[in-house]
């Protein structure tokens, strides 16, 4: 029996060629998993690998599992709406970005559908870091079901093996707009890095992975002050949420968001070593469930009428709240900003959910980009094809 070690976002799991997922593959899908690295990591798979693997993390790990994040029995619709007259050549796009989906919402209606790289409606490709919008959502619902009491509380209030810590001193506002202070290296090319680090890291009895790798580390500027990119202090915001709500993610996502949105397929959450949920990564689902999601949020982030997250939660959440360094965009709660009021979320090799609120658009994509997991190409490339979508929606608003 073949096994291939993956290490992700804190996840150290076996595969194996024999479990009964395994098999729902193709023969073509089984042959490239087969031949992933020993003692690598997802970063360096090639681009077939990761072709096959995007679209079965979630029949993969047999020592770490993922949780499932059960859906509904009656989908919402996705009413059909005119073609979208796109200034550009759809396919060529695509092509470009190694797209596996790419689906466009707008008033409410499916403008455009595609697929790619073998992958269809029926398939749930893997977030890798679209997931930190879901799990800012969750922390917005578990304030507003008092399970939190302010985000001005700080971390160790919640995770009691934070105290004496540099996080003692950080509040859970601080870790959603990843403004900590504490150090943290993202650079997913350094096997030195944190984000390389930590996966390998062997926690103390009883302490959870992540918790006991980052309770370690050093403070390098006051709390509040400075923006750096943490996936560990998504982590944390999801060991945060569970804490106090006493469910598990999964369970969480299903009852606030999952379920009540109509999803049409259920999802899965990949756990890291000590069984939780990573909520800086790796949710699987089917792209029309992620651009449901979208308009979930674009809807208010309702249910019944009545919205899951406190009053002004949207209106903070996905605007600057800290500044990236970037010319016309920053970063909320777990959300990209753009100053023109629209907002994202993204994930390495080409996972996204952009929504534009004056537009009423949703653009959901998943992909594995050729230029590697944070292709500034690819990334470029992506924005542009928003910038012509809200153009061609313009177009169609002037032309009537």
């Amino acid at each position: 029996m073949k096994l291939g070690k993956i290490v992700l976002g804190g996840l150290a799991v076996l595969a194996i060629a024999g479990t009964a997922g395994w098999f729902s593959l193709d023969k073509e899908t089984r042959g490239l998993l087969a031949t992933l690295p020993t003692n690598g990591d997802v970063l360096f798979w090639n681009q077939a690998q990761r072709d096959a693997g995007f679209r079965a993390f979630d029949r993969l790990p047999v020592l770490a599992k993922a949780h499932v994040v059960p859906a509904g029995t009656t989908p919402s619709p996705l009413p059909p709406g005119p073609p979208l007259a796109l200034p550009l050549d759809v396919d060529a796009f695509m092509a470009q970005q190694r797209s596996a989906a790419l689906v466009i919402l707008q008033g409410g209606k499916l403008r455009l559908e595609r697929y790619g790289l073998g992958f269809d409606a029926q398939g749930r490709w893997t977030s890798f870091s679209v997931a930190k919008s879901l799990t800012s959502t969750l922390l917005g619902a578990a304030l507003r079901d008092g399970r939190i009491r302010s985000l001005d509380d700080k971390v160790s209030d919640y995770i009691q093996e934070m105290k004496g810590s540099a996080y003692d001193a950080v509040s859970i506002r601080d870790l959603l707009t990843m403004s900590s202070g504490v150090r943290w290296n993202e650079n997913y090319a350094d096997p030195e890095s944190d984000v390389a680090r930590f996966n390998k890291h062997r926690p103390e009895p009883g302490v959870d992975a992540l918790v006991s790798y980052l309770r370690q580390l050093p403070r390098v500027a006051p709390a509040g002050t400075r923006w750096n990119y943490s996936t560990g202090e998504t982590n944390l915001v999801g060991v945060l949420v569970a804490r106090a709500t006493g469910k598990p993610l999964a369970d969480y996502l299903s009852e606030k968001i999952w379920r009540p949105a109509g999803m049409e397929q259920q999802a899965t959450w990949m756990l890291s070593r000590t069984g939780q949920e990573i909520s800086g990564c790796c949710i699987q689902a089917a792209t029309r469930d992620f651009a449901r999601f979208g308009q979930f949020i674009l809807d208010g982030a309702r249910v019944g009428g009545q919205p899951i997250v406190p009053d002004d939660w949207l209106a903070q959440a996905t605007t600057r709240r800290a500044d990236t360094g970037q010319p016309g965009r920053g970063y909320g709660y777990q959300w990209w900003t753009y100053d023109d009021g629209s907002f994202a979320a993204r994930g390495i090799f080409g996972q996204g959910i952009f929504i534009d609120p004056k537009r009423q658009l949703v653009i959901a994509s998943n992909g594995d980009w050729a230029g590697g997991a944070s292709s500034r190409a690819d990334g470029a490339a992506r924005e542009d094809f928003y910038r012509a979508v809200q153009k061609a929606v313009d177009g169609e608003g002037a032309g009537k």
